[in-house]
């Protein structure tokens, strides 16, 4: 298949995927969201856990951060560094969202957050498709994604937040299936992509879970873990991989 066809398949299901959340109707933040399972009290911190498993994003952000800077990748340099920058920052919104879960308070946790999804995204795209996507693109992906956090606090609508969250998960399965890639251990983004997966699945039930285990720990503290577990991988990846040789 030639090059320019699968670039067009990517640009479509990237752009069907957005007019279909689109022209859904208005998605609001349901307010229940912020009433998690796990409320104890530790060391006078609220929330203790779903607070303090935040950490792990520092550390794994920080690690691949200050890695992508010794080792600036050729194709998507910056985009890595973005990525896992956005990933250590995480750390700190999501930690202050904790401490009093609301909708204004969200706002600090999300935002960080487009800045992991559009470096991963612009890092994918230049790497798979043209290297010259991060020059031209990186700065207003990190705009659009600020924008999509913006527009849900002033409208409340979700639908463009979900597409700049999702859109960057559906290109790695997409970029590996339609382009050949140039470097090994590749299997590490789909690692990623599976903690990710497992984080989303343990963030949906996370009373049933801090139920079963008797109150030990809950699902949403686990979707911190799981999901921070996913920026590990891509720094192993970054870490280990080698360019495949051209026979």
């Amino acid at each position: 298949m030639k090059k320019y066809i699968r670039e067009s398949i990517l640009v479509v299901v990237i752009l069907t995927t957005f007019v279909i959340l689109m022209t859904l109707g208005a998605i609001s933040q349901d307010l229940s969201y912020h009433d998690f399972a796990d409320k104890r009290v530790i060391f006078g911190i609220p929330n203790f856990f779903d607070v303090a498993t935040n950490i792990t994003f520092a550390l794994f952000g920080m690690v691949g951060f200050v890695f992508s800077i010794k080792n600036r990748q050729k194709e998507a340099g910056w985009s890595w560094i973005t990525f896992f920058f956005g990933v250590a920052i995480v750390s700190f919104g999501s930690g202050y969202y904790h401490l009093n879960p609301n909708n204004d308070t969200l706002v600090w946790d999300r935002l960080p957050m487009t800045i992991g999804f559009m470096g991963l995204f612009i890092a994918i795209l230049s790497e798979f498709v043209n290297k010259n996507i991060e020059r031209y693109f990186l700065i207003p992906a990190i705009l659009l994604g600020f924008s999509s956090v913006i527009y849900w606090h002033f409208f409340d609508d979700l639908r463009f937040y979900f597409w700049i969250q999702f859109t960057p998960l559906l290109t790695i399965p997409l970029a590996i299936i339609l382009f050949k890639g140039k470097y090994t251990h590749q299997r590490y983004l789909i690692f990623a992509l599976l903690f990710y997966l497992f984080a989303k699945i343990t963030e949906t039930y996370d009373k049933e879970i801090f139920a079963f285990i008797n109150e030990q720990l809950s699902g949403h503290s686990m979707k911190h873990l799981f999901a921070s577990i996913g920026p590990f991988y891509i720094y192993t990846m970054l870490k280990k991989r080698a360019v495949i040789s051209k026979q």
